[in-house]
């Protein structure tokens, strides 16, 4: 069975990132026949001698009329070696909050520049959103190569600055590699292009195929948000009290000792339930419902973990805002933290830094933070939460900071991660 590759893409307008991706769907036969049709239909309509293959990825009509993406579009697509889930972002500065949202599960971003633009300010921001997310690699796709006359000069000058940027960042070199492509034209997407002889490299395909994947250890400490609690009182099921959610980390075993949270309570899984069935053991995304030795008050928001490697139960969290918002953040502020199933009330107590992705640079004590802006803030919840630093734990390490007036999302929130500390203004 071939593993997979969840990845995401992002760049600034019109760089050509639904073209890129209709043409990898495209070129691994990844199209259903009636979807190509209705391109070819739409591409005649408006002129075009060839498919626009950015239809294929700009499903809506209203997206269509306009030219742009706005939303983050999910493609599923595979290949005889790997099995892909790719999040489409938009490329407006006002919708970067939506490419926190494509990128927050992805393993490999690829980020589109314009050879004739070469690196410019949305560049830079969302190659610091995909750092400060813990994307591991990245590829730069340094597109429309051919109107620039397939010119290796000019693709080594932004290579070269872009790497340098994302060095500063804190990749490390060899996990950013540059590609000069031509998603209209397909050179070096699929197969290796006749204009670029002086490109030795893999072509993007081949690097989606063959970087290795970093797999969800199911050796890390478990962790199970407990989304619903099940009692059916039946007389088939009387006594029955399973507890619902999904794996958000690590593996459970029948037999396991764990400790529920925040009570503290300790107890052992005495099944691992399913619609199918019991499972011998569940890992990292799967969906169960767990049964515990003892009778334990437990209601949705807790969370189920391993006892001899417990999440850190606190009511102060340090941590990195990405500010989603048109309203500012502001000191003092109220809010509410969704972490995993449970929802508490919160204060911002300090506005500690904002970071600036143009100038590498980190402001201390700012008034505010405002739309797509990045921060390190301090919250102090109602009630204590059990959280993981971010950094080591990923996907339970991050939380939602939501608007307690009409419950709309404010920040994508990751405990700890601290921002790249570079020049201090």
């Amino acid at each position: 069975m071939s593993d997979l590759l969840r990845l995401a893409t992002a760049g600034s307008v019109d760089d050509g990132k639904s073209t890129l991706v209709g043409r990898l769907l495209y070129d691994t036969k990844s199209v259903l026949a009636d979807q190509l049709d209705a391109v070819q239909r739409a591409s005649v309509d408006r002129g075009l001698s060839t498919p626009d293959l950015s239809l294929l990825v700009d499903g809506l009509r209203s997206e269509r009329e306009q030219g742009i993406t706005i939303d983050v579009a999910y493609r599923y697509f595979a290949t005889d070696k790997r099995t892909f889930v790719l999040a489409d972002t938009p490329g407006h500065v006002q919708y970067t909050r939506n490419t926190v949202t494509g990128a927050s599960t992805a393993e490999l971003a690829i980020l589109l520049v314009d050879a004739r633009k070469g690196v410019i300010e949305q560049t830079r921001r969302h190659a610091a959103v995909l750092a400060l997310l813990g994307v591991p690699r990245l590829v730069l796709a340094v597109n429309k190569i051919d109107l620039v006359d397939y010119d290796e000069g000019t693709f080594q000058v932004i290579a070269k600055e872009f790497t340098a940027h994302a060095t500063s960042l804190g990749y490390p070199a060899g996990a950013v590699l540059a590609i000069p492509v031509s998603a209209l034209g397909g050179d070096n997407v699929v197969e290796h292009s006749a204009h670029t002889p002086w490109y030795t490299g893999p072509t993007l395909l081949d690097h989606l195929e063959t970087v290795p994947v970093e797999q969800d250890p199911h050796t890390a400490p478990f962790r199970f948000p407990v989304q619903y609690v099940i009692r059916p009182r039946t007389p088939e099921h009387p006594d029955y009290r399973g507890y619902a959610g999904q794996v958000a980390a690590g593996t459970v075993r029948p037999g396991d000792e764990v400790v529920v949270l925040p009570a503290g309570v300790r107890t052992t899984v005495e099944r691992v339930d399913t619609p199918d069935g019991e499972l011998p053991e569940a890992v990292a995304g799967r969906s169960v419902t767990l049964l515990l030795a003892d009778d334990v008050d437990i209601s949705r928001g807790d969370v189920i973990a391993a006892a001899t490697e417990p999440p850190e139960l606190t009511d102060e969290l340090s941590a990195t805002l990405a500010w989603l918002a048109d309203k500012p953040l502001r000191h003092n502020q109220k809010v509410l933290v969704k972490s995993g199933a449970k929802t508490v009330r919160a204060v911002v107590t300090e506005l500690r830094t904002r970071f600036d992705e143009q100038k590498l640079a980190t402001h201390d004590d700012p008034e505010t933070l405002s739309l797509n802006e990045i921060g390190q803030v301090s919250l102090r919840t109602a009630e204590p939460l059990p959280v993981d630093g971010y950094t080591s734990r990923g996907r339970t390490g991050a939380f939602l900071v939501i608007d307690p007036a009409d419950g709309t999302t404010l920040a994508a929130g990751l405990v700890g991660a601290p921002l790249p500390l570079l020049d201090r203004n």
